[in-house]
């Protein structure tokens, strides 16, 4: 880790979060690579706040193919990238009240036409593995495949292979500005200066202002604020409780330990690209209902926080050289799925930046659906 950048590179990578890290580690065997962060360390915006699983259906059909390609990368890592998987058990229950049974199988048909594994349950079949349930929260789909993933533990992973493999990180490295000169670009970053051939926008919630320094028109990367919080029960929740979500998006909570969960408003609040932090109607409102779906007393909020989770208006993620400028590429619109797909990102976009082709399940993703062109 430094404060000072090479004089030149072949690619710069703006944002040191799961995506420029996994980016990183999947290029840099294949082309001389710095990593710019902005902040004192990576991963202190969206990466170093989420409250991340494995989650198949979670981001919407489109998504679903980059989630599941990247199983076998989190479950059954390269030994020379980990020596333990990133992923431990969860199980997941999409619920829903007797008046949204409707919503509940369009939501089970769906996935399961795309090959999720998903059960329908409903009355004592979902209380059993909620206790505490509220009658009226009756419809529910069950998927026993997802899972929790070790965040830190996956992102430092992709720096140390960076790092082996010849990747340079600059932290404290704003990019202030850049300008085409000859084949590639001259680049600011905080106070230095480098040449570039190409710059990959991986920038989170700072997308769109990372474009327009360049000189590239933004796509409409927006941020959208999320709040979670620690709660300490006052019964004896189980700690492997499911990671239980509303169909209709209003919350998600999962045990983090015995008697305390991880709870959620799933709040999507429009926000410009800053620090973040929870805001009291968010609290109050996370609590409220939760106490709607279960009995639970709620004895004290022990933690509270808040990250961006950045979208693209199509709401998939975007990847691929811009539309107009083919040595500016984006990495970006990644909402809260971006560390459930990272493996598969990363090796689609670095084979499109001299890395080899991935073989396998992420092989066999058509990479066109994600391009910038779709915004042309």
């Amino acid at each position: 880790m430094t404060d000072r950048p090479p004089s030149a590179t072949d690619v710069l990578i703006v944002g040191a979060g799961i995506a420029g890290a996994s980016l990183a580690a999947a290029l840099a065997p294949w082309r001389r690579v710095v990593l710019a962060e902005a902040e004192n360390a990576p991963g202190y915006h969206a990466t170093g706040r989420s409250a991340a699983f494995w989650h198949e259906t979670y981001g919407g059909a489109r998504v679903q193919p980059l989630t599941l390609a990247s199983l076998g990368a989190l479950l059954d890592p390269d030994p020379e990238f980990s020596d333990h998987a990133f992923l431990s058990p969860r199980s997941a229950l999409t619920i829903g009240r007797t008046s949204e049974a409707a919503a509940v199988e369009a939501f089970a048909a769906e996935f399961g036409a795309k090959g999720v594994e998903i059960e329908r349950l409903s009355g004592e079949a979902i209380a059993a593995r909620v206790p505490g349930l509220r009658s009226e929260w009756s419809e529910a789909a069950y998927e026993g495949a997802c899972r929790d993933i070790d965040v830190g533990g996956l992102h430092a992973a992709y720096l140390r292979a960076a790092k082996r493999a010849g990747a340079a990180l600059v932290t404290r490295a704003p990019l202030r500005r850049a300008r085409r000169a000859g084949d590639g670009w001259r680049v600011r970053l905080g106070e230095e200066e480098m040449d570039a051939a190409v710059i990959v926008n991986a920038a989170g919630a700072w997308a769109d202002e990372v474009a327009a320094a360049c000189g590239v028109a933004p796509l409409g990367i927006q941020p959208y604020r999320r709040t979670v919080l620690q709660v300490r029960l006052g019964v004896a929740v189980p700690a492997e409780l499911p990671l239980v979500i509303h169909v209709g998006g209003r919350f998600y909570f999962k045990g983090e330990s015995v008697g305390r969960i991880w709870l959620s408003p799933h709040d999507e609040t429009p926000a410009m690209a800053h620090d973040v932090a929870p805001e009291d109607m968010d609290v109050a409102i996370a609590i409220e209902r939760l106490q709607s779906v279960v009995d639970w007393p709620v004895a004290a909020v022990e933690r509270k926080w808040a990250g961006l989770r950045s979208f693209a208006p199509d709401r998939i993620p975007v990847f691929g050289a811009d539309r107009d400028e083919n040595r500016f590429v984006w990495c970006a619109g990644q909402g809260g799925f971006g560390i459930q797909t990272a493996p598969a990102i990363s090796a689609l976009l670095a084979a499109q930046l001299g890395a080899p082709a991935p073989s396998g399940p992420i092989g066999r993703i058509d990479s066109l659906p994600f391009a910038p062109s779709r915004f042309a």
